[in-house]
């Protein structure tokens, strides 16, 4: 992969313009840069994880808050992974897949149940990623049913209870 290794840890304050760069990069415009600057100036982060390689930021994901209207009038919270951006010339290397294990991880060792993701079909399955679907959730804003999809932290954490899942007001939700 790398001839160093990747350290995968917690964002520092100066990390921040890095972080800016890598999503700017990774996405080709602003847009996921400036949620991300966002969440954070409005105190919206439960996890926000860097893949460091020769002290420099190559990679970087979010998780914050998502609530979950249940059918019932309950609302329960989960987390919402988004974005994670890994730097162009570190794509396909494993280090967005190091970022989102060892951020699963950290969840679970801090008691979260429900990780939410819209992402790709194809890449998100392979860390237990099942369609929401499935468990009777959908997202507030249309989205394919396949890229809306739900992760069980702790055994039946999604079990029986069907809702809406919302992200946070700067992810542009309505």
């Amino acid at each position: 992969m790398h001839a160093a290794p990747i350290l995968i840890r917690p964002e520092l304050p100066s990390d921040v313009a890095s972080i800016r760069r890598v999503n700017e990069l990774a996405f080709g415009r602003a847009m996921e840069a400036d949620m991300v600057d966002a969440v954070r100036h409005h105190g919206g982060v439960t996890l926000s994880l860097v893949a460091v390689l020769d002290g420099n930021v190559v990679g970087h994901i979010l998780f914050s808050p998502v609530a979950v209207d249940r059918e019932d009038g309950a609302r329960d919270m989960g987390v919402g992974l988004a974005p994670m951006a890994v730097h162009p010339d570190f794509q396909k290397h494993g280090v967005g897949s190091e970022l989102v294990r060892d951020g699963l991880e950290r969840l679970r060792g801090l008691g979260h149940g429900v990780v939410i993701v819209v992402g790709h079909p194809e890449y998100y399955p392979r860390f237990g990623f099942e369609r929401g679907s499935r468990f009777g959730l959908r997202w507030e804003l249309a989205c394919p049913d396949a890229a809306f999809m739900a992760l069980a932290l702790r055994e039946g954490a999604l079990d029986g209870r069907p809702g809406v899942v919302r992200y946070r007001p700067e992810f542009g939700s309505p």
